[in-house]
């Protein structure tokens, strides 16, 4: 569209510069004077893909009318488009002799103000100003582009840089999270079993292989997240390609709870049916950390879980009593972030979390979540 325009504006210009050059009229037939400026048209409109034509006809125009509009835009993209002091100096040589020509030859545009010095100023005006600006234009947009590749090429290692980071960051966890938790954990695995083992008890030996259990589910659990830690990024790992717990391992959790002496009622109203596994997988991990919160602050209150199945939502409450004595023993450590933690993932979705303390003693966690 832009050389389209150009070619037009070309056209005209050439047009008025054809049809009275000074005020003194060509002499031409009108219809000769619109052949030359709809070539000399034709020609702008083709220079987006070759200047040369636009050159030839902008010299021929001039030596035999003076008409200046085709060399100077042809001048002008010379400017934007030689390579080379060679080609330039040829360039503006021939565009010299061009601007010469005029003198010797005489033509239907000859004035009397034509001479030397007026040559001289039109060479300047028709090819030097506009050959200086397009070759400036060139040079501001190599500039700007070798500046924009620089920047790029800057973000881009600085991507690098901070994916490098990140990924040592990760391996470091990794290796922590093996070196520690795992190995506590895998002791804990191993002191179940031999108690599970030695035990002459059978309610301490059943204790003992639940024990066992849950301790090779975290471990199981924890090879995932550190899988997840190692891959590459983007690498599919086998945390990624196995399915996360849902609403329908709700019953197992809630079982476990139970083996460990927690009176745990669960409560279903409105119409069950299947949902988003991020809508499931949230409220699965909202009625865990209630539980394990219970455990470590509630010993063995009893505890209700209500899920409610609405139109638009899914809610969640996990309310238990207060403690019936104060419990003896060292209190079980924790990290402090599991209800933070909890709020960010339901709040990802849209939903609301709220925890607050009852009237009685008792804890309520309440999560909404839309479906």
């Amino acid at each position: 569209m832009r050389f389209v325009l150009l070619g037009a504006a070309v056209a005209g210009l050439s047009w008025f510069a054809g049809a009275g050059q000074a005020g003194v009229p060509s002499g031409l037939p009108v219809p000769v004077l619109v052949l030359i400026a709809a070539v000399a048209g034709v020609a702008a409109w083709h220079a987006r893909r070759a200047w040369w034509p636009l050159a030839a006809v902008g010299a021929l125009a001039y030596v035999w009318l003076l008409m200046w509009p085709p060399l100077l835009i042809a001048s002008y993209q010379a400017g934007r488009t030689l390579r080379g002091a060679r080609h330039l100096v040829a360039y503006v040589a021939g565009c010299l002799v061009v601007c010469a020509l005029p003198l010797a030859v005489g033509g239907p545009q000859q004035t009397p103000a034509t001479g030397p010095g007026n040559a001289l100023l039109m060479a300047v005006a028709v090819v030097g100003l506009p050959l200086a600006l397009g070759m400036w234009t060139r040079a501001r947009a190599e500039v700007l582009a070798a500046a924009k590749e620089r920047a790029e090429r800057l973000e881009r290692e600085q991507v690098m840089r901070a994916e490098q980071a990140r990924a040592q960051e990760r391996a470091r966890i990794a290796r922590e999270m093996h070196d520690v938790v795992a190995h506590r954990v895998s002791l804990i695995v191993l002191h179940a079993g031999a108690l599970e083992l030695r035990t002459g008890d059978p309610e301490a030996a059943e204790t003992a292989a639940l024990i066992g259990g849950i301790g090779r589910e975290a471990l199981a659990n924890l090879r995932d997240v550190l899988g997840v830690l190692r891959a590459p990024r983007h690498e599919p790992t086998d945390a990624a390609l196995s399915p996360p717990p849902t609403l329908g391992d709700l019953d197992r959790l809630l079982d476990q709870s139970r083996a460990l002496g927690i009176d745990v009622t669960r409560r279903d109203e409105g119409e069950p049916r299947p949902m988003e596994e991020t809508v499931e997988r949230t409220a699965y991990r909202v009625i865990q950390e209630a539980l394990t919160n219970v455990h470590k602050h509630a010993g063995d209150a009893g505890t209700d879980v209500l899920i409610r199945y609405g139109e638009d939502e899914l809610r969640v409450e996990v309310r238990n009593a207060a403690p019936p004595a104060p419990h003896a023993g060292e209190a079980v450590p924790g990290a402090g972030w599991g209800l933070v933690g909890l709020r960010e993932r339901v709040e990802l979705l849209g939903g609301t979390l709220r925890s607050s303390a009852q009237d009685g003693g008792g804890f309520l966690v309440s999560a909404r979540i839309p479906t």
